[in-house]
């Protein structure tokens, strides 16, 4: 052990994006001895790519709005197999951590009479989400992190965790190694926080960052810690298509909320040719009600463009497999329209939507001002995730906590757009505050020197095998372009049988991966020890597919595409089984109180 580094703290948060972040804010002003470990810098988490908002029922914008309408969107948006009591805690919690947040420094976008500001977004019925123009998880991530920064945590950038350590069924730390020298480091800690973000890296076209490889749900599942829902991933309706360097990047929702229109090649509105029954009491079923409805007319009703993203995501999938797409395989997303309404459009565009009209002037050559965006769904937000406490977000392993997306619970089998930013506030607070609890309450555990050792053997073996060995990168290829193919927005069980097949080859193909060069900034070996986190949690999340035979949410079986009311009873639990091998089961959905079962009869 005296080989490697170690570090002695009290919490150690994995991930330094908006949950890691207000974790270790929580666990710092609790007393505890504090670290973040961070894959990529400081500052530079995927949270910051969140553009649209936060959703919180703070009635800004309409005093209508409060806590039990936001839970009953959340609920209805995740099919009802959400966690009703984490939906609850996130409903009531959520405008305080927002005012928190504005305490700490944030700048919002403000109403006329100086509150905070209020947007449309996709299944919310009133304007509820808090942002700062088109940049709000920047925002998020610049203000915890200066406000962290003073708390006294100590950060670890470019350390990637490989293993967390156990004693017994207790986790008591981390191996992780140095990415920028390859040196291994040994964290002990009295209890862990896992941040770490989704999944989105196993898939071809997605708007998510380099770092997100399941490396936290793969991390709590070789612990012993039960997956739920994996089954649910989200298909954001809008990522850039064109052109093919930047394909599946993000283009937030805060267009549509804006105003913006989707449109097939002949220039229709295609949204109006499919609204759900169960949302069309709530859906303009003419262009003028919608526009007015995004102006604030507390008397329309919303446009079809913000309906749930696995709704319009699909519908852009009929659009385009129906030969009526655009000519770059998408769809049109037009903003530039309202010109039509508003005599300044440009520049109101310009100062609500910032970000986007650089994203497409800088990168596509585009301005959005005069002229349409090309748009297709991209792979953005994985539902499910480690199961943990409703209330204290630790996981089934002792002394092992999570939040935000590698959790889940909150969402369901599918989640609104701006409900993931409050969620890591929420939910990042609460696992910090217990994760320092349990710090407390618990001494120090015991790492094996054996284990260590066994470890980063395991971790070296690709500098063993050299250049002859498998290209870890073709594997990486290989696996995000039959994901996209087999396990993507539309899925059917021959073809993830299909999947499950090719997984099985690729692992026999990971174990032989070979690099060469110096151990220091390897991205080779970074990527070779990647792998097997992304084929586990591939091959969990076909199998859940494959096991849930009706569409709900975020999973669409084309040869199931009914709701059942029989799985709308049950959660997919996916645990290590005695063999090695992921054990499917289902659990009963948590059962809603009396008072959750009013506020969502008042909901409909």
């Amino acid at each position: 052990m005296a080989d490697y580094p170690i570090h002695d703290y009290d919490v150690l948060v994995i991930g330094a994006g908006g949950a890691g972040l207000r974790a270790a804010i929580e666990a710092s002003n609790a007393g505890c001895k504090t670290a973040v470990v961070t894959k990529s810098l400081l500052g530079k988490a995927h949270t910051v790519m969140a553009e649209g908002g936060m959703a919180a029922a703070m009635g800004h914008v309409d005093d209508r709005d409060n806590w039990r309408v936001h839970f009953a969107d959340t609920m209805r948006g995740g099919q009802y197999l959400n966690n009703c009591r984490m939906a609850e805690l996130h409903a009531k919690e959520a405008p305080a951590r927002v005012h928190e947040l504005e305490e700490w420094g944030a700048i919002f976008d403000r109403t006329q009479d100086g509150r905070i500001l209020q947007r449309n977004f996709g299944g919310h019925r009133y304007p509820r989400l808090a942002h700062v123009g088109d940049r709000t998880g920047l925002e998020m991530i610049r203000t915890l992190q200066d406000h962290g920064i003073h708390q006294g945590m100590d950060v670890f950038a470019e350390h990637t965790v490989i293993k967390l350590m156990m004693d017994g069924n207790r986790c008591v730390g981390a191996f992780a190694y140095d990415r920028e020298k390859g040196r291994f480091i040994t964290f002990n800690a009295k209890a862990v926080v896992l941040a770490t973000g989704g999944v989105g890296r196993s898939f071809k076209v997605t708007s998510n960052s380099w770092e997100y490889t399941a490396d936290g749900q793969a991390l709590a599942y070789q612990a012993g810690a039960a997956l739920l829902d994996m089954e649910f991933v989200q298909f954001h309706p809008t990522g850039m298509v064109w052109p093919p360097s930047v394909k599946g990047i993000l283009v937030t929702e805060g267009v549509r909320g804006e105003g913006g229109v989707l449109r097939n090649k002949d220039g229709k509105r295609f949204m109006f040719d499919d609204i759900p029954d169960n949302y069309k009491n709530q859906t303009a079923d003419n262009p003028e009600e919608g526009w007015r409805y995004t102006q604030g007319d507390k008397s329309a009703r919303r446009p079809p463009e913000l309906l749930t993203r696995d709704h319009v995501a699909r519908c852009i999938n009929r659009e385009v497999k129906a030969g009526r797409g655009s000519p770059h395989g998408g769809v049109f997303l037009d903003i530039a329209w309202i010109k039509e309404k508003l005599p300044n459009a440009a520049e109101h565009i310009k100062k609500k939507l910032p970000s986007m009209y650089h994203q497409f002037k800088q990168l596509a050559d585009l301005d959005i001002t005069k002229e349409p965006m090309e748009v297709g769904p991209t792979t953005h937000y994985i539902m499910g995730g480690i199961q943990v406490d409703a209330d204290t977000q630790m996981s089934g392993v002792n002394g092992l906590f999570a939040a935000g997306e590698c959790a889940a619970g909150l969402h369901g089998a599918n989640r609104l757009g701006g409900n993931s930013l409050s969620d890591l506030l929420v939910f990042g607070k609460r696992a910090g505050e217990y994760a320092a609890k349990f710090a407390k309450e618990n001494g120090a555990g015991k790492i094996s020197k054996t284990e260590l050792e066994a470890s980063a053997k395991e971790a070296l073996a690709p500098f063993e095998r050299g250049a002859s060995g498998e290209n870890p990168f073709t594997i990486q290829a290989e696996l995000q372009d039959f994901m996209q193919d087999l396990v993507g927005i539309v899925r059917v069980e021959g073809e993830m049988e299909q999947a499950l097949g090719k997984i099985a080859k690729l692992r026999e193909r990971a174990v032989r991966a070979g690099v060469s060069g110096n151990i220091e900034y390897n991205t080779g070996w970074h990527t070779a020890l990647d792998l097997e986190n992304m084929l586990s949690i591939s091959e969990i999340i076909t199998l859940a597919g494959i096991e849930r035979k009706e569409s709900r949410g975020g999973h669409f079986r084309e040869d199931y595409q009914a709701k059942s009311d029989e799985w709308a009873k049950w959660n997919l639990r996916v645990t290590k089984g005695p063999d090695g091998r992921p054990k499917i089961e289902k659990i009963p959905v948590v059962p809603l109180t009396d008072d959750l079962k009013a506020a969502i009869e008042e909901g409909k």
